[in-house]
């Protein structure tokens, strides 16, 4: 274990084996920290948080910070669960759960690039990627593989599909289904063609989410026709994962299509 000299460990905090703290920062009484992972200078964790190993804080960032959220009253027990391998950068901000007993979480092997902010009651999956100073307010979802373009704002309680793509400086307040490419303000201009074949989604599996696609958005039905039309079909596990999350956008519904071409949202 290597801790500067600087830094303040709370009595009470759990530290792994091999894990580096850097100076100047400030580790809580309730704090987990699994073997292996790295606090840089001026990182904040504090409150209940739990994270996993092999994990990277970068500098200031900011995790277990009180919920942005008027209603939060002092004292209520929320909490942070972090899993492995992720790598959070500097000045990243991720807020506890707001409500008692729930929590914000993140699960393996994502990368929080520099000024994210993550709100209260967050949920992210695995292997996500967020860009430089994207903001999601409380209570998002976001599923395993999306890729968030920097400067982008995401209203709270919306969902982000998997292997999903935003352009930079987008804004969304309606969820983005599964695979598909968003850009400017609640629209959907495609699928991530790119991310799909990376995924390593046979050219029969992108064939039928491109068919998916179509009925879902270029086929002039509204979204429950399309969904009625789509229970009459057989459909492979991708497309079905795509009705399915459309089935499920009640709170929010979902981005309308675009009907033009795609702007540059490449990884």
């Amino acid at each position: 274990m290597k801790i500067h000299s600087t830094a303040i460990i709370e009595p009470g905090a759990q530290l792994g084996t091999e894990v580096e703290i850097g100076p100047y920062a400030c580790i809580g009484a309730e704090v987990e920290i699994g073997a292996r992972t790295i606090v840089q200078s001026h990182a904040v964790i504090d409150g209940t948080v739990r994270l996993g190993t092999d994990n990277q804080i970068g500098h200031s960032a900011v995790i277990g910070g009180l919920p942005q959220d008027l209603s939060f009253k002092p004292g209520t027990r929320s909490r942070i669960e972090i899993g492995n391998g992720n790598i959070i950068r500097e000045h990243v901000t991720i807020h506890r759960g707001t409500a008692e007993g729930s929590a914000t979480k993140i699960g393996d092997h994502n990368f929080l690039m520099a000024g994210a902010h993550l709100g209260h009651n967050c949920t992210l999956g695995s292997k996500v990627i967020i860009a430089n100073h994207c903001l999601l307010g409380g209570y998002v979802t976001v599923e395993d593989g999306v890729f968030l373009g920097g400067g982008c704002v995401f209203h709270q309680f919306i969902r982000i599909g998997r292997l999903a793509i935003t352009q930079g400086l987008s804004a969304f307040g309606k969820d983005i289904p599964p695979f598909c490419l968003a850009a400017e303000r609640n629209l959907v201009f495609g699928l991530n063609v790119i991310g799909l074949r990376r995924a390593g989604f046979s050219t029969e599996e992108r064939r039928e989410l491109r068919r998916a696609f179509q009925l879902l958005f270029e086929s002039g039905l509204n979204v429950s026709q399309a969904l009625t039309r789509a229970d009459a079909e057989q459909w492979g596990a991708p497309a079905q994962t795509f009705f399915q999350f459309v089935r499920e956008a009640k709170r929010r519904g979902i981005c309308a299509f675009s009907g033009r071409n795609a702007p540059d949202a490449s990884e």
